[in-house]
């Protein structure tokens, strides 16, 4: 019904509807005017204002009411349906239900099974067959069956982790249609073309030729992506796609091989956007353990990304035999190589001490790539280290020059030319050279054969039978420009030019930073590391070791997953599934998508069908709640009457007192069950257990409050500066109203003269208290002390904290001691300065030990936190801070660190209510282990 989910068992009865003008125009008619009879006695009646009139017609809000009333009814006859079912037609011809079962269909699947469910209910209570065609599986077989029997096969299948090709069941089915005549095709679409989609949907058109087709689309969860994650120099990115468009966010999440959550990164789509990125803002250490990036929420295996060791931020060393150059940084062949390989690698550059010194550096480093720019002679030792290298799988990368053309070693794929020279040869061109093109079968497959580079001299190789297939890169004449072999689980590859601008102009081209990343790729494997080492007959293979299911679940691989080559690059197939294969140790990935992949929604516009959506809702019938809303409008109609008539007015006068017992009962019953207290209360209560607060006493004195409202904010923000605790902004609370128990630490500022709180807030604050809470009382008036012994104990605030402690259970009390735990909590202190620094800190007494052990103990502390602490020395009022960041206050004597350890003081405060006297147990660790070896 216009684009609602409404539909009406009986529509024909909407026709009732064309009657309502008649209606309105019926109850609008004036009655008849009555008839004028003359009586002059009644003339003395006219003066006499009635106290009720009766109008003349129906006013037109009553009449709209029963017209709304008679509208429900006419609705309810009507059998109206709220998400009704829509599809496929009765009819008596078997019914063909395609079914997409690839990944994008793994985050509805249950919505498409539902409508393939009731497909076959619907097919069932018409006696007809049904043909189950799962598009993933152009081999099977299709034949019409009983609803029960489709019904079960139904239930045995299961989305597939890999892209399907739909075009490849357009043979089968249309041998099918054609042996089995008219009948009717439900098409149960994931929407998403991930290739082919046109191909198929033309195709589908010739094939189903005037039958009658239904595509279901929409109304369910959209496919979404991961493809193309890097690790790049600061950050890992990945791609996420999707197929609509609107405004979207969520979270894409990191997680280890072990399963264990690293990181989470948000993404977020702009309305017309399909395309956006997730990026992981991590140390690279733990960038290097992500094995596994997942769409948070969305249950399919495309929206997994599988990473092994080749998203890996790997470590490479760089060495050349060539003398820095310090004076022409630019022309070193090192800067053109950490250029290039800085985007993709951490670079190590071994620009302090011999050649063979850093590369033995190197080797002990364990890195898995090391590149030699212009490295000659080499020494036995550091030749044989080389080779134990490469053999477990490090990738050597040489560049020429002219101490290479004159060295002898075997470090070198290809034997070089001797000419005129102790062992290879240098050639130079009157005309330069330019590359003409790469291996097919090489690491540099691909790749565009740049034009404009040149090379104006090389070392050259010797001609052999297997130099063609070492060669990777050749210029024009055939000479090769970049050779490489295979060595045991590793690579040896040699660019015949320099790494600098000397040779040839490759190092300034982009082809040298995509040549150098293709090299990087391979580097890091235990098995045969990608394409690139031609020709090699025992090309390894590895098996699956645990697959991925169509939810990107791992479990373990399907009989029909075959052993692939180590080199496999591509995205999944039915042969190789998604998943990790090879060893445990070394895992080789393979993703559903690959880098370059991107989904698009599917456009069957081209199609004659009729259009039909999921829907996770029951159908539900509203013929119940319309009649009952068209009865309370009639019942509130005849309350209108009854007043208009004035009936309703003198049953109350009648009946008074029944009348105020129902409508008071009517209040108690209707009224509002919670009352603004209990909602502030919540409201507080949450807001005080969603982050650890400091809480602070509201005096209602608006310059203290303020005051040290900024000083506890001031705290608060220190404390998140210098320590792991990230509190929440503090809370003024009323002890008489408000609950303690929330918070570790409150701040009583006391005002002198202030009247004494009411004892049931004395009893809160002795229960929070003896629970384990921490209240500081701060005199604020340290200046204000009289000279002499007892001064302090003389201020109008000391006065004050005597009267509001004398109902207190307060326990004794002493200055805290050079040894106590609060002095060492955080930061070493003697004393606990604030605004002022004359005033003493007092704490509960601690039980005194023996002179002798406790000289040995440089801190000393109780069973537990000390229930209160109180000073003069105006605390909050040196930690005040303004919106600008600048002193609320001056200090007194305004020494140059008082107000660093004033704040040093409310850390060791906070901590000490926060973690209690463990400090005192480290720092008693030499004498327990003293006391226990005794």
């Amino acid at each position: 019904m216009a684009g609602l989910p409404l539909s009406f068992a009986e529509p024909l009865l909407l026709l009732g509807l064309v009657s309502l003008p008649v209606l309105w125009w019926l109850l609008r008619v004036m009655p008849p005017r009555p008839r004028r009879v003359e009586f002059p006695p009644t003339r003395l009646l006219f003066d006499i204002a009635p106290k009720e009139e009766t109008p003349s017609r129906t006013p037109w809000w009553l009449t709209l009411l029963r017209l709304a009333a008679a509208a429900l009814v006419i609705f309810a006859a009507a059998g109206p349906i709220w998400n009704p079912q829509t599809g496929v037609a009765a009819g008596k011809q078997p019914l063909v239900i395609l079914l997409d079962d690839g990944w994008s269909a793994a985050s509805s699947w249950d919505a498409r099974i539902k409508a393939a469910d009731e497909l076959i209910a619907n097919a069932d209570s018409d006696r007809r067959g049904v043909a189950l065609v799962p598009l993933s599986e152009p081999a099977r077989d299709i034949t019409l069956m009983p609803a029960g029997a489709a019904r079960v096969a139904l239930r045995q299948l299961a989305p597939k982790p890999y892209s399907i090709d739909r075009v490849e069941t357009l043979a089968t089915l249309g041998r099918f249609l054609k042996s089995t005549g008219d009948c009717d095709i439900a098409w149960l679409s994931d929407g998403v073309d991930t290739g082919r989609g046109s191909e198929f949907t033309e195709g589908l058109g010739k094939v189903i030729e005037s039958r009658n087709l239904t595509i279901y689309a929409g109304g369910a969860q959209s496919a979404q992506a991961l493809v193309a994650a890097e690790n790049a120099a600061a950050k890992m990115t990945v791609k996420v796609l999707r197929t609509e468009s609107g405004i979207a966010a969520g979270t894409v999440r990191a997680v280890d091989a072990k399963g264990s959550p690293i990181g989470e990164a948000r993404y977020a789509f702009g309305p017309q956007e399909r395309e956006t990125e997730a990026a992981f803002d991590l140390p690279v250490e733990l960038r290097n353990d992500i094995a596994r990036l997942e769409i948070a929420g969305e249950h399919s295996a495309g929206a997994v990304q599988l990473l092994d060791r080749r998203w890996r931020r790997r470590a490479i060393g760089v060495v050349s035999g060539a003398s820095n150059d310090t004076a022409q940084p630019l022309l070193a062949s090192t800067f053109y190589l950490s250029r290039a390989l800085s985007p993709f690698a951490d670079v190590r550059l071994g620009d302090r001490g011999a050649p063979q010194q850093v590369i033995g550096q190197f080797l002990d480093q364990r890195l898995p790539m090391i590149v030699m720019a212009d490295v000659g002679t080499l020494s036995p030792e550091i030749r044989d280290r080389l080779n134990a290298w490469i053999e477990q799988g490090g990738v050597l990368v040489r560049f020429a020059g002219p101490r290479l053309a004159q060295a002898d070693d075997d470090l070198v794929p290809v034997k070089l030319r001797r000419g005129g020279r102790t062992l290879g040869g240098s050639l130079t061109w009157e005309k330069p050279q330019h590359m003409a093109s790469f291996a097919a079968d090489g690491p540099f497959a691909g790749l565009t054969v740049p034009k404009d580079i040149t090379v104006s001299r090389q070392v050259l190789a010797e001609p052999d039978a297997v130099l063609a297939t070492k060669s990777w890169a050749s210029l024009e004449d055939g000479t090769p420009l970049v050779t490489g072999e295979h060595r045991g689980k590793g690579v040896v590859s040699l660019f015949h030019v320099g790494a600098d601008m000397r040779w040839s102009d490759l190092p300034m081209s982009g082809t040298f930073v995509e040549m150098l990343r293709r090299l990087i790729d391979m580097s890091g494997y235990t098995s045969k590391p990608g394409p690139g080492v031609a020709s090699d007959p025992n090309a390894e293979t590895v098996a699956p070791l645990r697959t991925l299911d169509g939810f990107g679940a791992f479990g373990p691989p399907p009989a029909t997953a075959k052993p692939m080559s180590a080199d496999y690059r591509d995205r999944g197939t039915a042969d190789h599934p998604p998943g990790f294969y090879g060893t445990a140790e070394s895992p080789i990935a393979v993703n559903t998508l690959a880098s370059a992949d991107r989904i698009a929604p599917l456009d069957t516009s081209g199609l004659r069908a009729k259009h039909a959506t999921y829907t996770n809702a029951e159908p539900r019938d509203l013929r119940g709640i319309m009649l009952s809303t068209a009865l309370a409008l009639f019942l509130l109609d005849a309350i209108v009457v009854a007043m208009l008539g004035g009936g309703l007015a003198a049953l109350i006068r009648r009946r008074a007192a029944p009348a105020v017992i129902a409508l008071a009962f009517a209040l108690v019953v209707f009224g509002p069950s919670s009352t603004r207290a209990d909602s502030a209360a919540d409201d507080f209560a949450i807001k005080a257990v969603s982050q650890t607060r400091l809480a602070y006493v509201v005096t209602g004195n608006a310059d203290v409050d303020s005051i040290v409202k900024a000083g506890m904010s001031g705290l608060t923000l220190f404390l998140g500066q210098r320590t792991a605790l990230e509190a929440g902004d503090p809370v003024g609370i009323d002890p008489a109203r408000d609950e303690l128990a929330f918070f570790p630490l409150i701040y009583w500022p006391i005002v002198p003269g202030a009247p004494k709180p009411p004892q049931d807030a004395i009893n809160k604050i002795d229960a929070y208290m003896k629970q384990g809470g921490t209240v500081i009382f701060d005199t604020r008036d340290a200046v204000e002390a009289p000279p002499g012994d007892n001064g302090s104990s003389q201020t109008p605030g000391m006065q004050t904290l005597r009267e509001l402690l004398s109902t207190l259970d307060v326990p004794e009390l002493e200055p805290v001691p050079r040894e106590h735990v609060l002095t060492k909590t955080f930061y070493l202190l003697r004393d606990f300065p604030g605004r002022f620094n004359s005033g003493q800190t007092w704490v509960e007494a601690l039980p005194r030990e023996d002179d002798e052990e406790s000289a040995q103990r440089p801190a000393r502390g109780g069973d537990g936190v000390s229930p209160i602490i109180i000073t003069s020395n105006d605390l909050a009022g040196a930690w005040a801070i303004r919106p600008d960041g600048q002193p609320m206050l001056p200090l007194t004597p305004g020494e140059p660190r008082q107000r660093e350890f004033a704040f040093r003081a409310g850390v060791n405060i906070v901590m000490y209510t926060l973690t209690g006297n463990y400090k005192a147990d480290q720092v008693h660790a030499p004498a327990l282990i003293e006391r226990l070896g005794q």
